[in-house]
């Protein structure tokens, strides 16, 4: 079969697999379960935006989680001032893109290196997560929206259907709308990837000076790559605001940034597959090794055995070091191996007889 078809093959498996797993979920699985599942989708989402940004456009951002933290606290204060969620809805994602669009801009026209780019973006998420956490005083509100400072922004009322407001969407129903939306999203970024877009800003990634020399504005291309990965990562904290009702200044934080770069690093860069894999992989891991915690022991196995993100670390830095590519690429990898080797083997069988005779 030709990369074509196996291309092909691949977005159909993608999409029968995921629509069985929306469909069916819910009613074979409890609603716990089912909550769970729901913020997986959602991180997917997340991940999906770096994997834009720098599995393809080569941008390395440490500051994804500044878009995600503003989609979500643009959602929950115009939610409280609006009443209505169709406005604060398309506003957690304007927004967030507008700001990437700013940022952006400055760094690529401003000819920013690869290295210098990744402090900036980082610095930027430090200074949001700083600038919320200090807003805890009763004085620190957005018309009826108290931002909380550091207590975050509980309450936040759910999505509603548009124009509907006595619509809400229940526990279900985001289950449905986060794995609809991760669906769309995937999809979507391969249609834009396939594009004469997606081969530009591969190419970009690939050799920005012969770029260049073919006629092509490498900022342009990066800025538009930028903000489209803050328009996503926004929507997805606007999700994540509507699943816990509850947004805080750790959305900002460090360990969030630095989580979002472990899902793409395992999971595979120059893929989309492999950071959705690698995001849900490990919030699975989490999740298990924090439920899993003995109950008591003094000895030193049990302390180690007891923390949770050390156990995390060991695993996640020993796969690193083992799988250095990222999860899909390397089981790509192998299979072309194997498919080669059954392919010669086949054709030497195949050929023995003809020299026999």
């Amino acid at each position: 079969m030709s990369g074509r078809g196996l291309n092909v093959l691949g977005l159909v498996l993608v999409g029968t697999v995921g629509l069985a797993f929306m469909f069916l979920t819910p009613h074979l699985a409890g609603l716990d379960t089912v909550l769970d599942l729901t913020v997986y989708m959602i991180m997917a989402i997340l991940a999906l935006s770096l994997a834009l940004i720098w599995g393809y456009g080569g941008i390395l951002c440490f500051g994804q989680s500044a878009f995600f933290g503003l989609g979500a606290y643009t959602y929950a204060i115009a939610m409280f001032n609006i009443g209505e969620s169709t406005l604060p809805f398309v506003l957690a994602i304007v927004l967030p893109a507008v700001f990437a669009a700013l940022l952006g801009y400055f760094m690529f026209y401003g000819r920013i290196s690869d290295v210098y780019l990744g402090v900036i973006t980082l610095t930027v998420t430090l200074i949001l997560f700083s600038s919320v956490n200090s807003t805890a005083g009763p004085e620190f509100r957005i018309g009826a929206a108290r931002l909380g400072g550091f207590n975050g922004i509980p309450g936040i009322p759910p999505l509603n259907w548009p124009f509907k407001k006595s619509a809400a969407i229940d526990l279900e129903g985001m289950f449905y709308l986060a794995t609809a939306s991760l669906l769309l999203t995937y999809f979507g970024l391969r249609f834009l990837l396939a594009s004469q877009f997606g081969r530009i800003i591969v190419g970009i990634r690939e050799n920005e000076r012969r770029a260049e020399l073919l006629g092509y504005d490498p900022r342009a291309y990066k800025l538009a790559t930028f903000t489209i990965g803050g328009a996503l990562a926004g929507f997805a904290g606007c999700l994540f605001a509507n699943w816990g009702n509850f947004v805080s200044p750790t959305i900002f934080g460090l360990a969030q940034s630095a989580q979002i770069i472990i899902w793409v690093i395992v999971g595979g860069r120059g893929t989309l597959i492999g950071p959705v894999i690698g995001c849900i992989g490990i919030q699975w891991l989490s999740a298990a090794l924090g439920a899993n915690q003995p109950s008591g022991g003094s000895d030193v196995w049990s302390k180690i055995l007891g923390n949770a993100p050390l156990i995390l670390g060991i695993i996640l830095i020993a796969f690193v070091l083992l799988v250095p590519k990222g999860l899909v690429p390397t089981l790509t990898d192998l299979a072309a191996l194997l498919v080669g080797r059954w392919r010669r083997r086949h054709e030497q069988r195949g050929f023995e007889p003809q020299q026999a005779e």
